[in-house]
């Protein structure tokens, strides 16, 4: 197959398989679990592929790289600069590649979001590709952001809360909200969220609705989803918390 310069940045990792691919026009190399292609912005390449593998590509606009680049760093965006890379071995890229492809299989938006984030900023402080030292973050979000953000979630915890719209708030990029919202809380957006919804779990536990309507309401995609994160909140099940009030 071809790879006919694509616009933006493309970031693959390889999940399972990969011995039956190799690149025809680069490194003689094949594929394997956990390593790390990259594609920077027109780039072109020849690949043979003769079994099945599995991996996830993360594709990422110019701007939104620039951007997040001249923010992460205080420099100026043209002095962004990618390399071509052909399966490299990058564990702290490669762990937050795959949280961020697990988050999406089960639905949890704001968590795969953070993680795409999360991603771009580990790429630019790895030694392999730059090194660069991020710039200090002082003070976090502005008082009345910080109101509104926690209004926002409060009042949408039912429903599915992405980072962009947080960071709209803000004025901010989903990028530089996620820094900021963790600098003024310790934890991430998802990390707030999550706390949240656990804690509205328990206050309807003590009524009379069914766990699955409760999980619905507290914007939990399913039961088993509520219970999952309530017995990692809480230390018990839903149904034992019940019993115990």
């Amino acid at each position: 197959m071809s790879y006919e310069r694509p616009d933006g940045h493309t970031f693959s990792l390889y999940l399972r398989g990969g011995a039956g691919t190799r690149r025809l026009d680069g490194s003689p190399a094949r594929g394997r679990p956990g390593v790390l292609c990259i594609m920077p912005q027109g780039h072109s390449s020849e690949w043979e592929i003769t079994d099945f593998f599995e991996f996830v590509h993360l594709y990422v606009p110019d701007d939104q790289m620039r951007r997040m680049f001249a923010e992460t760093f205080d420099r100026d965006a043209r002095h962004m600069a990618l390399p071509e890379v052909t399966f490299a071995d990058a564990p702290a890229l490669a762990h937050t590649l795959r949280q961020m492809t697990k988050a999406m299989l089960a639905g949890g938006h704001l968590l795969a979001e953070e993680a795409m984030t999360q991603a771009i900023n580990d790429f630019f402080v790895d030694p392999r590709f730059g090194g660069m030292r991020p710039c200090a973050i002082s003070g976090g979000l502005a008082p009345h952001v910080r109101r509104r953000s926690l209004e926002y979630i409060e009042a949408h915890l039912g429903e599915t809360i992405r980072l962009q719209d947080l960071a709209t708030i803000g004025q901010l990029s989903a990028f530089h909200f996620q820094r900021m919202f963790r600098a003024s809380y310790g934890v991430s957006p998802h990390g707030w969220v999550a706390h949240r919804r656990v804690e509205r779990a328990k206050s309807m536990l003590s009524g009379m609705d069914p766990i699955a309507q409760i999980a619905s309401a507290c914007g939990f995609s399913s039961q088993s989803h509520m219970t999952r994160a309530f017995k990692l909140g809480t230390g018990v099940t839903p149904s034992t918390y019940r019993q115990r009030q």
